[in-house]
């Protein structure tokens, strides 16, 4: 298979529509259509069910899709990554969660600008990390265990903390000093918010769909929804949110994780600031 047949096919996996697909390209669509014809007989498979009225993926039309992805996706890191390489002055871009190992990071920033020939520091917040690293869109980034997915990355420990409750200021729980799982899963005022999956769906519950921390703190501000989560991102609260620390919360450690194939000379000296922090 060639690059441009992965590229044509996921475009038309992704879109059902061989006119639609055509135009993302910005090819016509007779073309479009014998590339997938030609794959079809290189594979000895049917890729995709063709109606008048609809197109859809075949049980190997969809392995194809998502092998396809992997495949288009690692070659737009590797572009990305030998361009970088190139540059006089490397920059490397961090993935972090909003509002997450903050003080962690300030310090991190200010010891690695101090050190001979370090690359500019460009921050990117999100969610889908591992995403971000694979595709090279990120050199590395900081997650959290167990709920960040490190398959496919190297990482190095650097902290372990509790978590606590985002609690409204004014909410009977909010005063004291430890409380229990069960104890903030229990309330029905405040269902337990709900971040996006690696593919962009939520999943099944009551509580409100968040995607960043700005969101979800003015959420439970006007008591929609609560959340646990390390207990770093609890500090500086806005005033009207208390953070009350969870006895039997998994606890959870910080690492810094970088794409395993990555030979970038700026990624393994942020790495050994980071670990020497």
């Amino acid at each position: 298979m060639e690059i441009r047949e992965l590229r044509y096919f996921v475009a038309i996996a992704e879109e059902l529509h061989f006119g639609k697909a055509a135009r993302r390209l910005e090819i016509a669509q007779p073309p479009l259509s014998r590339t997938i014809a030609r794959l079809e007989r290189q594979l000895g498979v049917t890729l995709l069910e063709r109606t008048s009225r609809k197109v859809t993926l075949t049980e190997a039309g969809a392995v194809l899709l998502s092998e396809g992805r992997a495949i288009l996706g690692a070659v737009a890191a590797a572009e990305r990554r030998t361009q970088q390489a190139a540059q006089r002055r490397p920059r490397l871009v961090l993935a972090v969660k909003s509002g997450t190992a903050g003080e962690l990071l300030a310090k991190l920033l200010d010891a690695y600008r101090t050190e001979p020939g370090a690359a500019a520091v460009e921050l990117c917040e999100a969610h889908q990390h591992q995403k971000l690293l694979q595709d090279g869109q990120a050199d590395v980034a900081l997650l959290h265990l167990p709920f960040d997915s490190t398959v496919g990355l190297d990482t190095e420990a650097l902290y372990t903390e509790g978590q606590v409750a985002i609690l409204p200021n004014s909410h009977a729980l909010s005063g004291r000093s430890r409380i229990r799982m069960s104890e903030v899963t229990a309330l029905p005022e405040l269902p337990m918010a709900r971040w996006p999956g690696p593919d962009g769906s939520y999943p099944e519950g009551s509580g409100a769909e968040v995607r960043n921390l700005t969101q979800l703190f003015q959420l439970i501000a006007l008591g929609r929804t609560t959340v646990i989560m390390p207990e770093s991102a609890g500090a500086d609260l806005r005033r009207d949110l208390a953070a009350v620390p969870v006895l039997d919360a998994p606890p959870v450690t910080t690492v810094i994780a970088w794409p395993s194939q990555s030979r970038l000379r700026a990624v393994a000296e942020l790495i050994r600031v980071a670990t020497r922090l």
